[in-house]
Protein backbone atom coordinates (compact mmCIF):
# COMPACT_ATOMS: atom_id res chain seq x y z
CA UNK A 1 0.00 0.00 0.00
CA UNK A 2 1.18 3.20 -1.42
CA UNK A 3 1.77 5.49 2.07
CA UNK A 4 0.94 9.18 2.05
CA UNK A 5 3.79 11.72 2.49
CA UNK A 6 3.51 15.31 3.89
CA UNK A 7 5.14 17.00 0.73
CA UNK A 8 3.50 18.33 -2.00
CA UNK A 9 3.60 19.43 -5.33
CA UNK A 10 2.85 23.02 -6.26
CA UNK A 11 1.19 23.72 -9.92
CA UNK A 12 1.36 27.09 -11.42
CA UNK A 13 -0.32 28.16 -14.12
CA UNK A 14 -1.81 31.64 -14.83
CA UNK A 15 -3.17 33.28 -12.06
CA UNK A 16 -3.62 29.97 -10.31
CA UNK A 17 -1.54 28.22 -8.25
CA UNK A 18 -2.82 24.47 -6.71
CA UNK A 19 -1.15 22.43 -4.61
CA UNK A 20 -1.25 19.08 -5.34
CA UNK A 21 -0.26 15.71 -2.46
CA UNK A 22 2.01 13.45 -3.11
CA UNK A 23 2.59 9.37 -2.14
CA UNK A 24 5.60 7.47 -2.27
CA UNK A 25 5.38 3.65 -3.20
CA UNK A 26 7.22 0.84 -2.07
CA UNK A 27 9.65 1.26 -4.61
CA UNK A 28 9.85 3.72 -7.84
CA UNK A 29 9.18 7.37 -7.86
CA UNK A 30 7.33 9.29 -5.63
CA UNK A 31 3.44 9.94 -7.47
CA UNK A 32 1.84 13.40 -7.48
CA UNK A 33 -1.71 13.00 -7.27
CA UNK A 34 -3.84 14.88 -9.93
CA UNK A 35 -7.26 13.15 -8.83
CA UNK A 36 -8.69 17.03 -7.81
CA UNK A 37 -6.31 18.78 -10.70
CA UNK A 38 -9.69 19.12 -12.87
CA UNK A 39 -11.97 20.20 -10.06
CA UNK A 40 -9.37 22.62 -8.46
CA UNK A 41 -7.75 24.19 -11.74
CA UNK A 42 -10.16 23.31 -14.36
CA UNK A 43 -7.41 22.06 -16.59
CA UNK A 44 -6.54 18.32 -17.82
CA UNK A 45 -2.75 16.31 -18.16
CA UNK A 46 -2.01 15.43 -21.38
CA UNK A 47 -0.38 12.33 -21.80
CA UNK A 48 -0.10 10.19 -24.50
CA UNK A 49 0.11 6.19 -23.99
CA UNK A 50 0.30 7.47 -20.49
CA UNK A 51 3.86 7.13 -20.22
CA UNK A 52 3.56 9.36 -16.91
CA UNK A 53 0.27 8.58 -15.29
CA UNK A 54 -0.39 5.62 -12.97
CA UNK A 55 -3.87 4.63 -13.83
CA UNK A 56 -4.01 2.52 -10.45
CA UNK A 57 -2.46 1.51 -7.25
CA UNK A 58 -0.77 -1.93 -7.12
CA UNK A 59 0.96 -5.04 -5.28
CA UNK A 60 1.17 -7.19 -8.00
CA UNK A 61 4.52 -6.39 -10.16
CA UNK A 62 7.87 -3.58 -9.71
CA UNK A 63 9.97 -2.85 -12.44
CA UNK A 64 12.56 -0.90 -12.60
CA UNK A 65 13.85 -0.36 -16.43
CA UNK A 66 16.94 1.49 -15.25
CA UNK A 67 17.90 -2.02 -13.37
CA UNK A 68 16.48 -3.89 -15.47
CA UNK A 69 15.22 -5.44 -13.04
CA UNK A 70 11.63 -6.98 -12.82
CA UNK A 71 9.91 -8.49 -9.48
CA UNK A 72 6.70 -10.35 -8.84
CA UNK A 73 4.97 -9.71 -5.40
CA UNK A 74 8.83 -8.46 -4.55
CA UNK A 75 10.72 -11.87 -5.43
CA UNK A 76 12.81 -11.48 -8.70
CA UNK A 77 11.98 -13.19 -11.78
CA UNK A 78 15.02 -14.92 -12.32
CA UNK A 79 15.07 -16.40 -8.67
CA UNK A 80 11.45 -17.24 -9.69
CA UNK A 81 12.37 -18.83 -13.13
CA UNK A 82 15.41 -20.98 -11.53
CA UNK A 83 13.07 -22.39 -8.62
CA UNK A 84 9.67 -22.14 -8.69
CA UNK A 85 6.94 -23.90 -11.11
CA UNK A 86 4.26 -21.43 -13.27
CA UNK A 87 1.18 -22.82 -11.15
CA UNK A 88 3.25 -21.58 -8.00
CA UNK A 89 4.13 -17.86 -9.78
CA UNK A 90 0.33 -18.46 -10.60
CA UNK A 91 -0.50 -18.47 -7.12
CA UNK A 92 2.06 -15.85 -5.89
CA UNK A 93 0.62 -13.55 -8.34
CA UNK A 94 -2.95 -14.43 -7.41
CA UNK A 95 -2.86 -14.92 -3.51
CA UNK A 96 0.34 -12.35 -2.98
CA UNK A 97 2.29 -14.88 -1.22
CA UNK A 98 4.09 -17.70 -1.98
CA UNK A 99 2.60 -21.16 -0.87
CA UNK A 100 3.10 -23.70 1.71
CA UNK A 101 3.25 -27.79 -0.14
CA UNK A 102 -0.12 -27.86 1.09
CA UNK A 103 -1.53 -24.96 -0.11
CA UNK A 104 0.46 -25.28 -3.48
CA UNK A 105 -0.71 -29.20 -3.55
CA UNK A 106 -4.53 -27.94 -3.04
CA UNK A 107 -4.38 -25.07 -5.70
CA UNK A 108 -2.69 -27.34 -8.47
CA UNK A 109 -5.55 -30.06 -7.83
CA UNK A 110 -7.91 -27.70 -8.52
CA UNK A 111 -6.82 -26.09 -11.58
CA UNK A 112 -5.74 -29.70 -12.61
CA UNK A 113 -9.20 -30.96 -12.56
CA UNK A 114 -11.02 -27.99 -13.96
CA UNK A 115 -8.89 -28.17 -17.47
CA UNK A 116 -11.57 -29.84 -19.12
CA UNK A 117 -13.80 -27.89 -21.25
CA UNK A 118 -17.56 -28.07 -21.21
CA UNK A 119 -18.75 -30.66 -24.40
CA UNK A 120 -20.64 -28.03 -26.05
CA UNK A 121 -17.76 -26.26 -26.81
CA UNK A 122 -15.97 -28.30 -29.20
CA UNK A 123 -19.12 -27.36 -31.92
CA UNK A 124 -18.21 -23.55 -30.84
CA UNK A 125 -14.52 -24.38 -32.32
CA UNK A 126 -15.90 -26.06 -34.89
CA UNK A 127 -17.98 -23.21 -36.17
CA UNK A 128 -14.90 -21.24 -37.40
CA UNK A 129 -13.45 -21.38 -40.69
CA UNK A 130 -10.54 -24.24 -41.13
CA UNK A 131 -8.04 -21.27 -41.84
CA UNK A 132 -8.94 -19.20 -38.74
CA UNK A 133 -6.10 -17.46 -36.86
CA UNK A 134 -5.72 -19.39 -33.59
CA UNK A 135 -5.83 -16.39 -31.60
CA UNK A 136 -9.19 -15.36 -33.59
CA UNK A 137 -10.25 -18.82 -31.78
CA UNK A 138 -8.95 -17.78 -28.46
CA UNK A 139 -10.35 -14.41 -28.40
CA UNK A 140 -13.74 -15.91 -29.45
CA UNK A 141 -13.69 -19.23 -27.16
CA UNK A 142 -12.37 -17.13 -23.90
CA UNK A 143 -15.30 -14.02 -24.71
CA UNK A 144 -18.02 -17.26 -24.86
CA UNK A 145 -17.08 -18.67 -21.31
CA UNK A 146 -19.51 -16.38 -19.57
CA UNK A 147 -22.00 -18.15 -21.83
CA UNK A 148 -20.72 -21.62 -20.41
CA UNK A 149 -20.43 -21.41 -17.31
CA UNK A 150 -22.62 -18.43 -16.26
CA UNK A 151 -22.68 -19.16 -12.83
CA UNK A 152 -18.84 -17.76 -11.95
CA UNK A 153 -19.75 -14.48 -13.99
CA UNK A 154 -21.06 -12.28 -10.63
CA UNK A 155 -18.12 -10.18 -9.88
CA UNK A 156 -18.93 -9.06 -6.56
CA UNK A 157 -19.27 -12.56 -4.85
CA UNK A 158 -16.03 -13.80 -3.89
CA UNK A 159 -16.91 -17.54 -4.22
CA UNK A 160 -17.75 -16.92 -7.88
CA UNK A 161 -14.90 -14.74 -8.88
CA UNK A 162 -12.72 -17.65 -7.21
CA UNK A 163 -14.29 -20.13 -9.74
CA UNK A 164 -13.50 -17.46 -12.38
CA UNK A 165 -10.56 -17.54 -11.63
CA UNK A 166 -9.31 -21.29 -11.09
CA UNK A 167 -11.32 -22.13 -14.55
CA UNK A 168 -9.35 -19.27 -16.12
CA UNK A 169 -5.50 -20.78 -15.45
CA UNK A 170 -7.04 -24.00 -15.79
CA UNK A 171 -8.76 -23.85 -19.25
CA UNK A 172 -6.24 -21.55 -20.92
CA UNK A 173 -4.41 -24.46 -22.06
CA UNK A 174 -6.92 -26.05 -23.37
CA UNK A 175 -8.15 -23.49 -25.33
CA UNK A 176 -4.99 -22.54 -26.89
CA UNK A 177 -4.30 -26.25 -27.38
CA UNK A 178 -7.67 -26.65 -28.88
CA UNK A 179 -6.59 -23.44 -31.23
CA UNK A 180 -3.77 -25.44 -32.44
CA UNK A 181 -5.16 -28.56 -33.22
CA UNK A 182 -7.93 -26.80 -35.50
CA UNK A 183 -6.05 -24.85 -37.23
CA UNK A 184 -3.92 -27.51 -38.44
CA UNK A 185 -6.57 -30.11 -38.72
CA UNK A 186 -5.95 -32.66 -36.55
CA UNK A 187 -8.36 -34.12 -33.56
CA UNK A 188 -9.14 -32.51 -30.33
CA UNK A 189 -6.75 -33.92 -27.76
CA UNK A 190 -8.29 -33.71 -23.97
CA UNK A 191 -6.41 -32.92 -21.05
CA UNK A 192 -4.75 -35.52 -18.89
CA UNK A 193 -4.42 -35.20 -14.88
CA UNK A 194 -1.47 -37.35 -14.61
CA UNK A 195 0.40 -34.65 -16.11
CA UNK A 196 1.92 -31.31 -14.87
CA UNK A 197 0.56 -27.66 -16.43
CA UNK A 198 3.22 -27.46 -18.97
CA UNK A 199 3.81 -31.15 -20.01
CA UNK A 200 -0.04 -30.82 -20.28
CA UNK A 201 -0.42 -28.00 -22.76
CA UNK A 202 2.48 -29.48 -24.82
CA UNK A 203 0.76 -32.88 -24.49
CA UNK A 204 -2.51 -31.40 -25.95
CA UNK A 205 -1.12 -29.50 -29.00
CA UNK A 206 1.74 -32.28 -30.32
CA UNK A 207 0.02 -35.99 -29.11
CA UNK A 208 -2.67 -37.46 -31.90
CA UNK A 209 -4.67 -40.62 -30.80
CA UNK A 210 -2.59 -42.87 -33.73
CA UNK A 211 0.22 -42.89 -31.13
CA UNK A 212 2.05 -43.00 -27.59
CA UNK A 213 3.43 -39.28 -27.10
CA UNK A 214 5.56 -38.95 -24.23
CA UNK A 215 6.98 -34.93 -23.61
CA UNK A 216 10.64 -34.50 -22.86
CA UNK A 217 11.40 -32.79 -19.03
CA UNK A 218 13.82 -30.49 -21.27
CA UNK A 219 10.68 -29.32 -23.32
CA UNK A 220 8.20 -29.04 -20.31
CA UNK A 221 10.95 -27.28 -18.11
CA UNK A 222 11.23 -24.68 -21.11
CA UNK A 223 7.55 -23.91 -21.77
CA UNK A 224 7.12 -23.44 -17.58
CA UNK A 225 9.88 -20.92 -17.64
CA UNK A 226 8.24 -19.41 -20.65
CA UNK A 227 4.86 -19.36 -19.27
CA UNK A 228 6.31 -18.03 -16.34
CA UNK A 229 8.55 -15.28 -17.57
CA UNK A 230 5.79 -13.54 -19.39
CA UNK A 231 3.00 -14.40 -16.28
CA UNK A 232 2.44 -10.40 -15.56
CA UNK A 233 4.49 -7.03 -16.74
CA UNK A 234 3.10 -4.21 -14.38
CA UNK A 235 0.58 -2.12 -16.36
CA UNK A 236 0.90 -3.28 -20.13
CA UNK A 237 -1.11 -2.59 -22.80
CA UNK A 238 -3.51 -5.69 -22.44
CA UNK A 239 -3.23 -5.73 -18.76
CA UNK A 240 -4.42 -2.00 -18.59
CA UNK A 241 -7.24 -2.80 -21.31
CA UNK A 242 -8.40 -5.95 -18.77
CA UNK A 243 -8.40 -3.53 -16.20
CA UNK A 244 -10.60 -1.00 -18.25
CA UNK A 245 -12.75 -3.20 -18.95
CA UNK A 246 -13.01 -4.64 -15.67
CA UNK A 247 -13.77 -0.76 -14.45
CA UNK A 248 -16.97 -1.19 -16.68
CA UNK A 249 -18.21 -4.43 -14.12
CA UNK A 250 -18.11 -6.48 -17.19
CA UNK A 251 -17.85 -10.28 -16.10
CA UNK A 252 -14.43 -11.74 -15.88
CA UNK A 253 -14.21 -13.82 -18.63
CA UNK A 254 -14.96 -11.07 -21.22
CA UNK A 255 -12.30 -9.06 -19.23
CA UNK A 256 -9.65 -11.34 -20.01
CA UNK A 257 -10.91 -11.77 -23.83
CA UNK A 258 -10.15 -8.46 -24.14
CA UNK A 259 -6.86 -8.51 -22.98
CA UNK A 260 -6.50 -11.26 -25.53
CA UNK A 261 -7.41 -8.64 -28.12
CA UNK A 262 -5.42 -6.60 -27.38
CA UNK A 263 -2.18 -8.77 -26.42
CA UNK A 264 -3.06 -9.62 -30.78
CA UNK A 265 -1.31 -6.59 -31.77
CA UNK A 266 2.27 -6.87 -33.50
CA UNK A 267 3.40 -4.33 -31.19
CA UNK A 268 2.56 -6.24 -28.42
CA UNK A 269 2.14 -9.86 -28.10
CA UNK A 270 3.54 -10.13 -31.67
CA UNK A 271 7.20 -9.16 -30.86
CA UNK A 272 8.40 -12.76 -30.53
CA UNK A 273 7.38 -13.61 -34.22
CA UNK A 274 8.14 -10.85 -35.59
CA UNK A 275 11.97 -11.45 -34.34
CA UNK A 276 11.57 -14.95 -35.52
CA UNK A 277 11.13 -13.37 -39.02
CA UNK A 278 13.53 -11.26 -38.85
CA UNK A 279 16.56 -13.84 -37.90
CA UNK A 280 15.22 -15.95 -40.68
CA UNK A 281 15.52 -12.64 -43.42
CA UNK A 282 18.70 -12.72 -41.98
CA UNK A 283 19.80 -15.61 -42.51
CA UNK A 284 23.09 -16.32 -42.22
CA UNK A 285 25.35 -14.73 -39.98
CA UNK A 286 28.06 -13.01 -42.64
CA UNK A 287 25.04 -10.76 -43.56
CA UNK A 288 24.58 -9.44 -40.31
CA UNK A 289 26.87 -6.49 -40.36
CA UNK A 290 24.50 -4.94 -43.68
CA UNK A 291 21.19 -5.49 -41.26
CA UNK A 292 23.37 -3.50 -37.83
CA UNK A 293 23.94 -0.81 -40.83
CA UNK A 294 20.43 -0.37 -41.87
CA UNK A 295 19.15 -0.43 -38.55
CA UNK A 296 21.44 2.90 -37.69
CA UNK A 297 20.08 4.07 -40.81
CA UNK A 298 17.01 6.40 -39.76
CA UNK A 299 15.64 6.52 -43.59
CA UNK A 300 15.82 2.83 -43.28
CA UNK A 301 12.50 1.59 -42.61
CA UNK A 302 14.53 -1.84 -41.41
CA UNK A 303 13.96 -2.53 -37.32
CA UNK A 304 16.04 -4.96 -35.55
CA UNK A 305 13.35 -6.66 -33.19
CA UNK A 306 13.98 -8.35 -30.60
CA UNK A 307 16.33 -5.53 -28.78
CA UNK A 308 15.06 -2.42 -26.35
CA UNK A 309 11.91 -2.22 -25.01
CA UNK A 310 9.70 0.26 -24.15
CA UNK A 311 10.28 0.00 -20.30
CA UNK A 312 13.68 -2.05 -20.19
CA UNK A 313 16.38 0.81 -20.31
CA UNK A 314 18.81 -2.17 -19.38
CA UNK A 315 19.19 -5.47 -20.10
CA UNK A 316 15.63 -7.54 -20.05
CA UNK A 317 16.04 -9.42 -16.90
CA UNK A 318 13.97 -12.59 -18.63
CA UNK A 319 16.31 -12.64 -21.49
CA UNK A 320 19.60 -14.26 -20.14
CA UNK A 321 16.96 -17.19 -18.69
CA UNK A 322 15.49 -17.27 -21.82
CA UNK A 323 18.84 -17.76 -23.58
CA UNK A 324 19.42 -20.35 -20.82
CA UNK A 325 16.63 -22.52 -21.97
CA UNK A 326 16.98 -21.64 -26.12
CA UNK A 327 20.63 -23.38 -25.83
CA UNK A 328 18.76 -26.93 -23.89
CA UNK A 329 16.30 -27.21 -26.40
CA UNK A 330 18.07 -26.23 -29.02
CA UNK A 331 20.72 -28.96 -27.53
CA UNK A 332 17.80 -31.62 -26.78
CA UNK A 333 16.18 -31.38 -30.74
CA UNK A 334 20.09 -31.81 -31.82
CA UNK A 335 20.31 -28.37 -33.77
CA UNK A 336 22.56 -26.27 -31.87
CA UNK A 337 24.17 -25.34 -35.33
CA UNK A 338 20.42 -23.78 -36.25
CA UNK A 339 21.20 -20.93 -38.05
CA UNK A 340 18.61 -19.07 -37.06
CA UNK A 341 20.29 -19.73 -33.59
CA UNK A 342 23.80 -18.90 -35.01
CA UNK A 343 22.33 -15.87 -36.14
CA UNK A 344 20.63 -14.54 -33.35
CA UNK A 345 23.90 -15.43 -31.13
CA UNK A 346 26.27 -13.74 -33.42
CA UNK A 347 23.54 -10.74 -33.43
CA UNK A 348 23.53 -10.48 -29.60
CA UNK A 349 27.56 -10.68 -29.76
CA UNK A 350 27.91 -7.71 -32.28
CA UNK A 351 24.77 -5.50 -30.73
CA UNK A 352 26.49 -5.69 -27.13
CA UNK A 353 29.84 -4.56 -28.32
CA UNK A 354 28.42 -1.73 -30.62
CA UNK A 355 28.95 1.74 -29.39
CA UNK A 356 25.40 2.24 -31.12
CA UNK A 357 23.73 -0.19 -29.33
CA UNK A 358 25.53 0.85 -26.23
CA UNK A 359 24.72 4.80 -26.14
CA UNK A 360 21.07 3.59 -27.24
CA UNK A 361 20.73 1.16 -24.75
CA UNK A 362 19.21 -1.68 -27.31
CA UNK A 363 19.79 -4.82 -25.16
CA UNK A 364 18.05 -8.17 -25.87
CA UNK A 365 14.72 -8.68 -24.60
CA UNK A 366 12.78 -11.65 -23.83
CA UNK A 367 10.99 -12.37 -27.50
CA UNK A 368 14.87 -12.37 -28.77
CA UNK A 369 14.76 -16.20 -27.83
CA UNK A 370 11.88 -17.12 -27.01
CA UNK A 371 10.39 -17.51 -30.56
CA UNK A 372 13.29 -19.67 -31.33
CA UNK A 373 12.38 -21.73 -28.70
CA UNK A 374 8.24 -22.12 -29.87
CA UNK A 375 9.94 -22.87 -33.38
CA UNK A 376 11.92 -25.52 -31.89
CA UNK A 377 9.38 -27.40 -30.42
CA UNK A 378 7.65 -27.29 -33.42
CA UNK A 379 4.79 -24.30 -33.04
CA UNK A 380 3.95 -22.24 -36.17
CA UNK A 381 4.32 -18.52 -35.69
CA UNK A 382 0.35 -17.78 -35.34
CA UNK A 383 0.62 -19.65 -32.24
CA UNK A 384 3.25 -17.39 -30.65
CA UNK A 385 0.72 -15.10 -29.28
CA UNK A 386 -1.84 -17.54 -28.13
CA UNK A 387 1.19 -19.35 -25.96
CA UNK A 388 1.68 -15.35 -24.51
CA UNK A 389 -1.89 -15.15 -24.04
CA UNK A 390 -1.99 -18.32 -22.28
CA UNK A 391 0.73 -17.52 -19.58
CA UNK A 392 -0.86 -13.91 -19.11
CA UNK A 393 -3.76 -14.59 -17.84
CA UNK A 394 -2.12 -15.00 -14.63
CA UNK A 395 -1.35 -11.64 -14.61
CA UNK A 396 -5.04 -10.34 -15.93
CA UNK A 397 -6.61 -12.23 -13.44
CA UNK A 398 -4.43 -11.36 -11.07
CA UNK A 399 -4.81 -7.68 -11.93
CA UNK A 400 -8.41 -7.67 -11.95
CA UNK A 401 -8.94 -9.34 -8.90
CA UNK A 402 -7.12 -6.91 -7.19
CA UNK A 403 -8.79 -4.08 -9.27
CA UNK A 404 -12.21 -5.26 -8.03
CA UNK A 405 -11.34 -5.16 -4.59
CA UNK A 406 -9.81 -1.68 -4.60
CA UNK A 407 -12.29 0.99 -2.62
CA UNK A 408 -11.25 3.75 -4.97
CA UNK A 409 -11.78 2.05 -8.38
CA UNK A 410 -13.67 4.35 -10.49
CA UNK A 411 -14.92 3.35 -14.38
CA UNK A 412 -11.99 4.26 -16.34
CA UNK A 413 -12.74 7.73 -18.31
CA UNK A 414 -9.64 8.99 -19.67
CA UNK A 415 -9.90 12.46 -20.62
CA UNK A 416 -8.88 14.32 -23.88
CA UNK A 417 -7.25 17.22 -26.03
CA UNK A 418 -10.20 18.17 -28.27
CA UNK A 419 -8.50 19.81 -31.78
CA UNK A 420 -11.65 19.22 -33.82
CA UNK A 421 -13.83 21.98 -34.65
CA UNK A 422 -14.95 24.37 -32.42
CA UNK A 423 -19.23 25.03 -32.02
CA UNK A 424 -21.18 25.77 -35.23
CA UNK A 425 -25.01 25.49 -36.25
CA UNK A 426 -26.44 23.25 -38.19
CA UNK A 427 -26.68 24.61 -41.85
CA UNK A 428 -30.06 22.83 -44.14
CA UNK A 429 -28.76 20.39 -47.26
CA UNK A 430 -30.12 22.69 -49.58
CA UNK A 431 -28.03 26.11 -48.30
CA UNK A 432 -24.76 23.80 -48.42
Amino acid sequence: MAKDIPDTATLSFGDKSINLPMSSPTLGPDVVDIRKLYAQGDVFTYDPGFTSTASCESAITYIDGDKGELLYRGYPIDQLAEKSSFLEVCYLLIYGELPSATELTDFTTRVTHHTMLHEQMTNFFRGFRRDAHPMAIVCGVVGAMSAFYHDSTDIYDPWQREVATIRLIAKLPTICAWAYKYHVGQPFIYPRNDLNYAENFIHMCFAVPATEFKVDPILSKAMDRIFTLHADHEQNASTSTVRLAGSSQANPFACIAAGVACLWGPAHGGANQACLEMLREIGTVDRIPEYIEKAKDKADPFRLMGFGHRVYKNFDPRANVMKESADEVLGLMGIEDNPTLQVAKELERIALQDAYFKEKKLYPNVDFYSGIILDAMGFPTSMFTPIFALARTAGWISQWKEMIADPSQKIGRPRQLYTGAPHRDYVPVSER
